[in-house]
């Protein structure tokens, strides 16, 4: 039985082009539902009640939506960041500079003590990221 993380973002307003730009990162096409299309009128129809990107062939899978007035926008937005793994540098270094691309470095992928390449950034969207490449 295969298991499968999968992080649900939350935004202010943002979603479509955060999932949008997730989906120019890991590929793919990703499904937008917004809460008008759900009958939801007014000035929140708009905004996105789910949104979701599957890129499962790489183990990647991204959901996100907007909250609207009075979810509770701080306990869904509390802190954490998401984490890419694994040995394929290519795929790991794309992913990398595609997810810098607008955002905020933090700590530049290097060589770290224990071998491998690591690195954290915050992307254009306010997400943090830490991505580690196995040494080889």
């Amino acid at each position: 039985m295969a298991t499968f993380l999968n992080p649900y973002l939350h935004f202010e307003g943002v979603a479509c082009d955060a999932i949008t730009f997730y989906a120019s990162v890991f590929g793919g096409e990703p499904s937008v539902m917004t809460y008008g299309d759900m009958g939801m009128e007014g000035p929140d129809a708009g905004k996105v009640m789910h949104s979701q990107l599957d890129r499962r062939d790489l183990g990647v899978q991204v959901m996100a939506s907007d909250y609207l007035p009075g979810m509770g926008a701080d306990s869904l937005l509390a802190n954490g960041m998401l984490s890419l793994s694994g040995d394929d540098s290519d795929l790991l270094r794309g992913w990398w500079e595609a997810l810098a691309d607008g955002g905020e470095v933090h700590e530049p992928l290097s060589v770290k003590p224990w071998g491998d390449e690591f690195g954290q950034l915050q992307d254009r969207f306010g997400v943090i990221w830490v991505v580690n490449i196995a040494a080889g």
